[in-house]
């Protein structure tokens, strides 16, 4: 071979290595599909929303365009031959809420869809994996189920609780053909489990969750294709009272005039199984007066009082082929209440999360034992064992024990929250409860026989089944204890609706908790399916007058005031839910679907509130007339009350800097400038009224009088306050020198309480972000890391592992502190740090919508702390951002998803020291822009993973 023919050959390899290279760095390939939030999920929206992540290899990758393809069949989609839709070749870096705008599809129909992109060069990439939706029955005339049912009600055993025994329905059927496919479309006013020949169908519990079922019913689809056979098949159900009919919040502690049965009197069940068979024909079983019913093992069931299982009243094979069922009564047909939908449920549905080994289990008592799983959660216990026929296990949960060891069960107040299984035994058996949940750590067992091995409880984690997409952890054990505590009490009440607690007689959706803690949320888990879910409660629930209720859903009596308690109507900081959740979904998901949606509820809620303004502003005893005066305020604040009007106003502010931000992302610029105007009417009202010349906020505290009818009223009321400067700063309401002052006056009172806040619910949520925006960095993690009362260090040294509604819940030196009412050991509200510890400690925020554009700015210093790390997968792909100290070297790792852009920062005056990936920035190809800023440099950056060195 001579030289020539060796360049030559040597070229070509060379160009043929380059060319593979540049295709593998060259494509970019769209990943993880989703149809409105879901993996090839059921659907009822006509035109559902296209969502996808993008992979890609190298620095700097980005979409230019994309194509979608949705065809009736995968086997023509796999062909490219797309008879539904096919956007052809669309120029973008759009990756979601893409609306499907092909032909349109029929109830029952599923299709399947894939898409391809196009990087930053205009270079094709692949198809992705072949994913799918199916239409399910948006049309009340798709429907010929009947409501059925039958009032047990006089079954009810006379006792301290009215708890009816659970109704059993079945029906047998003969399919007489080759089945291809079957759905199940189930519904319940009430709660239910369905049987098709003895098999649960679903893992799902607490179906068809809790609405304000006199305006909307939710149902759900199953794919039961592979639990039908040819011949005779069983059809069966169990249901109970759940939220329809059941005890709901703390009605039986107040005293309500009524306690249950909020919606209607017993549970009723709606079922219709649709079969194709082979040669295309097809036939329906639907819930109709051929149902029989009777009753079995469960005598007792419901959410605040508990379960009662006696197995050996269950019939045998009841939900099998050939059970006589001529002694079960004919079920009774209802009909259809007028201006009651009934639509597909929104959310992910309730299911064991995780399971939970025992940890300890201790004899209190002759047959009575403790068993500890060492992790405060929501949800319930699996039995497994082996009992005499008759012998009884009573179970009492307790999230915490008395001293001398036996359960404290005080702050359930009337929740009974007791199982009680009877055995049948004639073998090792196995149960969990059904229809109802606990919130606990310890489980008091009474009955034993003899002490049992320790695997003979698991505990069984409810909880709305989210993508779990964040993390987070450090060099502080405490934090990282923490953050677990934030994880398990997220998980624990965001149970169909997004609950204060999970253990005592209330439960229920205040607006307060949600709307605090609503960004927290959004970086654990992906709450969109969730939250859409619940504000759509939120909406069903808003007073004739505009007001959002204080939780929601909300009963209401004929009389139209709250059922539960008639003083629960509205409150200044709860109400706003109905924006601030929104908004957030908005923001983080880039969702403009659901502020159109929202927008007439959103616009009646506002004007309800500016009727209430003087001069801008609502000023002092513009709440008067709720109860309690004022609203709740900065719920279980310490000291000096924050005033609440003061509060009312700034949230007013803030609600119209986010309408104006909403309608503007949706094209009605009109009501974006009215909101942009009254922001500022808003703005120069607060001025004016709660600021002295110095910038100090003031309130006028004589015209509250003594304080009478207000939350901690006796305390007084004051503008000067943590909660006044955190809420102010956060919110945007302060021009910028005044932002300069309230900075300073927050910082002095920060160090005034011997560097210990004094905040509650209202306050604790901007506390860190105010003071971290105003140069308090080194405040905001000395409070993080706090150990001492209040703070959540404080409950994590003293064996918290879930966020406490109180500060000082309980001490291991002095137990519990304060009375049963107020002592939840599992509330997310002060979980709202989570939001700075990932804003702020990770750095990690959204520039632009969906997080398209980010910015990755840690607050790193000499605050005592050295190593933090965590991630988040957000809309548009999974974002890391971890650093570590030593030894004067700051190394910074980051992932940016591809068609992501981050401003990066880097906390040192000049350019000189900092490494990216080895390189000097300054000479760095994959760097795309640099910026000195004061006190840091930003960098601007690509897709990638960077390893950022720099010297400080």
């Amino acid at each position: 071979m001579n030289l020539h023919t060796f360049y030559k050959i040597t070229s070509f390899c060379c160009l043929v290595f380059f060319s593979l290279l540049n295709i593998a760095f060259g494509q970019i390939n769209p990943t993880y599909l989703r149809t409105e939030y879901k993996v090839n999920p059921f659907v009822e929206e006509a035109k559902p929303r296209l969502s996808w992540e993008l992979e890609g290899k190298g620095f700097n990758k980005s979409q230019s365009a994309y194509q979608i393809m949705v065809a009736s069949s995968e086997g023509l989609l796999e062909k490219n031959k797309a008879d539904l839709w096919d956007s052809k070749k669309v120029s973008g870096n759009n990756t979601n809420q893409i609306e499907y705008s092909g032909k349109s599809i029929a109830s029952g129909q599923r299709v399947y869809w894939k898409v391809k992109a196009w990087d930053e060069k205009d270079k094709e990439g692949k198809w992705s994996e072949i994913q799918s939706w199916e239409l399910a029955k948006p049309d009340a005339n798709d429907w010929q189920a009947k409501w059925i049912g039958i009032d047990l009600n006089h079954l009810a055993e006379k006792a301290e609780y009215h708890l009816p025994p659970s109704p059993y329905l079945r029906k047998q059927a003969n399919l007489s053909k080759k089945i291809k496919s079957a759905r199940l479309y189930i519904s319940s006013l009430g709660l239910h489990n369905f049987y098709i020949n003895g098999e649960k169908i679903g893992k799902d519990f607490f179906a068809s969750g809790w609405t304000d079922y006199n305006k909307r019913v939710y149902y759900n689809v199953y794919d039961v294709s592979d639990k039908l056979k040819a011949g005779e098949n069983v059809f069966g159900a169990i249901l109970s009272n759940g939220w329809y009919a059941g005890y709901l919040g703390y009605a039986l502690l107040v005293g309500s005039p009524q306690v249950k049965q909020f919606y209607g009197k017993f549970p009723l069940l709606k079922a219709q199984v649709e079969v194709q068979y082979e040669d295309g024909s097809k036939e329906q079983i639907i819930t109709d007066g051929s149902w029989k019913t009777s009753t079995g093992a469960i005598l007792e069931s419901d959410f605040l009082e508990g379960e009662k299982h006696d197995a050996r009243l269950e019939p045998i094979d009841w939900d099998k082929v050939d059970f006589d069922d001529s002694k079960w009564k004919n079920i009774q047909v209802f009909e259809d209440k007028p201006g009651q939908l009934l639509q597909l449920y929104p959310s992910n549905p309730v299911r064991v999360v995780e399971e939970l080994k025992a940890k300890s289990i201790k004899k209190i008592a002759e047959g009575k034992y403790i068993v500890d799983f060492g992790q405060n959660f929501a949800g319930n216990i699996h039995l497994k064992l082996r009992g005499k026929l008759g012998d009884s296990l009573v179970f009492r949960y307790g999230e915490m024990l008395f001293p001398d060891g036996s359960l404290m069960v005080d702050n359930l107040r009337k929740a009974r929250a007791t199982d009680t299984y009877i055995f049948k035994g004639d073998k090792v058996e196995e149960w969990s409860p059904s229809f109802t949940f606990h919130g606990f750590q310890f489980v008091e067992i009474s009955g034993l026989k003899e002490e049992p091995k320790l695997d003979f409880l698991t505990g069984l984690a409810l909880s709305s089944d989210l993508d779990q997409v964040g993390h987070f952890e450090s060099d502080n054990a405490m934090l990282n204890q923490l953050y677990s505590n934030i994880i398990w009490t997220q998980r624990a009440n965001y149970i169909d609706i997004p609950t204060d607690c999970p253990q005592r007689d209330e439960r229920l959706g205040w607006t307060g908790d949600a709307q605090v803690y609503m960004r927290s949320a959004i970086f654990n888990a992906d709450v969109a399916p969730f939250h859409k879910k619940w504000i759509q409660d939120l909406h069903d629930s808003q007073w004739p007058n505009g007001a959002y209720p204080v939780y929601s859903p909300m009963p209401v009596n004929e009389q139209g005031v709250a059922a539960i308690r008639a003083s629960d109507a509205f409150s200044p900081g709860w109400s706003e839910a109905g924006i601030i959740c929104t908004y957030e979904i908005f923001k983080a998901y880039n969702d403009h679907r659901i502020v159109r949606e929202s927008l007439p509820f959103m616009n009646k809620f506002m004007a309800f509130l500016k009727a209430r303004t003087k001069d801008g502003v609502l000023k002092e005893k513009s709440f008067e007339d709720v109860n309690p005066k004022g609203g709740f305020g900065d719920w279980l604040s310490v000291g000096e009350k924050t005033s609440p009007d003061l509060l009312a106003t700034t949230y007013y502010f803030y609600c119209n800097k986010l309408m104006a931000e909403m309608c503007r992302a949706i094209g009605d610029l009109q009501l974006a400038n009215d909101y942009e105007k009254e922001s500022l009417t808003v703005k120069n009202g607060f001025k004016k009224h709660y600021m002295e010349e110095s910038g100090r906020l003031k309130t006028n505290s004589a015209l509250y009088g003594n304080g009478e009818g207000y939350v901690e009223g006796q305390n007084g009321f004051a503008g000067h306050t943590q909660t006044a400067y955190a809420n102010a700063l956060y919110s945007g309401i302060l021009n910028e020198e005044d932002q300069i002052l309230a900075g300073k006056f927050l910082r002095e009172l920060v160090e005034a309480n011997d560097n210990k806040l004094t905040t509650g619910f209202l306050g604790f949520k901007p506390l860190l972000p105010a003071l971290t925006s105003s140069g308090s960095s080194d405040k905001a993690y000395q409070l993080l890391q706090s150990t001492e009362y209040p703070s959540l260090g404080y409950e994590v040294v003293n064996g918290a592992t879930s966020i406490w509604e109180r500060w000082d819940s309980f001490t291991k030196d002095k137990g519990f502190i304060h009375n049963a009412a107020m002592n939840s050991f599992s509330h997310y509200a002060f979980g709202s740090v989570n939001e700075w510890m990932f804003e702020n400690m990770l750095g990690i925020k959204a520039k632009a919508n969906g997080y398209q554009e980010i910015y990755i700015q840690p607050e790193i210093g000499n605050y005592g702390i050295n190593k933090a790390s965590g991630s988040f997968r957000s809309m548009a792909g999974n974002i890391k951002s971890g650093w570590t100290k030593t030894n004067g070297e700051l190394i910074q790792q980051i992932e940016i998803p591809v068609n992501v852009k981050a401003f990066c920062f880097v906390p040192v005056t000049e350019t000189a020291s900092i490494q990216i990936n080895g390189e000097p920035i300054d000479n760095n190809n994959i760097v795309k822009s640099i910026k000195k800023m004061e006190g840091k440099v930003m960098v601007e950056l690509g897709s990638g993973n960077y390893t950022i060195k720099s010297k400080i």
